[in-house]
């Protein structure tokens, strides 16, 4: 019985040290591979932007005048005004080395000031139509969430919210272009977001909530 137990030990601590020593030539390669691709991004010489897909915001189609009194709506209003006089782009998903691998390093500066715009941008439009949504107005909380999946945003709350203003004003049937949308999004967070559209609404009680 010892020997046994012996032995089954000895089999145990056999294959942890194979399993470890496996994970570790894994890890040093993956590691490899990430230093070898940023040498290369390193050396890439720059390129045009010209043909990047930038952003243009519709403001005549956003509810620019509406509750401008409210300080909340009346910010995002003001940032969304300043975001139309600069360069957008969603870059949501690329890291700095596949940017410098495809525009070279010296344009990642201004790529990454355009992503950042993408970001405020997208956070904005969020905010903004929470707000609206609120105070009632459904239509024009769905113009800006339906701009916002356009750019393909990945703010998850941007697309349950919508989901639940289709339903409430009686087009439910919409939802499947919501789940379209989701599966162009480029960040692993895309199958969450399906996954909770698959399911029964209501998907923004949180904003209830709080």
């Amino acid at each position: 019985m010892k020997t046994l137990l012996l032995s089954s030990l000895i089999v145990f601590c056999i294959l942890i040290a194979y399993e470890n020593h496996k994970h570790k030539k894994m890890e040093e390669k993956f590691k490899q591979d990430f230093w070898e691709r940023e040498d290369r991004a390193n050396h890439v010489r720059k390129k045009s932007l010209d043909e990047l897909p930038y952003i243009t915001l519709p403001l005549e189609s956003f509810p620019m005048e509406l509750l401008k009194e409210d300080p909340a709506i009346a910010e995002c209003q003001r940032q969304i005004l300043a975001l139309s006089d600069q360069k957008i782009v969603n870059l949501t998903g690329y890291t700095n080395t596949d940017l410098k691998l495809e525009y070279g390093t010296a344009n990642i500066t201004c790529l990454s000031e355009y992503d950042y715009n993408y970001t405020l941008l997208a956070r904005t439009l969020q905010e903004w139509a929470e707000a609206l949504y609120k105070a009632g107005f459904l239509q024009e909380a769905a113009r800006l969430l339906e701009f916002a999946l356009s750019t393909e945003t990945d703010v998850s709350h941007s697309y349950y919210l919508l989901a639940d203003i289709y339903n409430t004003l009686g087009c439910p049937e919409k939802k499947d272009s919501l789940l379209m949308a989701a599966e162009h999004i480029r960040t692993p967070i895309k199958n969450t977001i399906v996954r909770t559209l698959q399911g029964e609404g209501p998907y923004s009680s949180w904003l209830h909530s709080s």
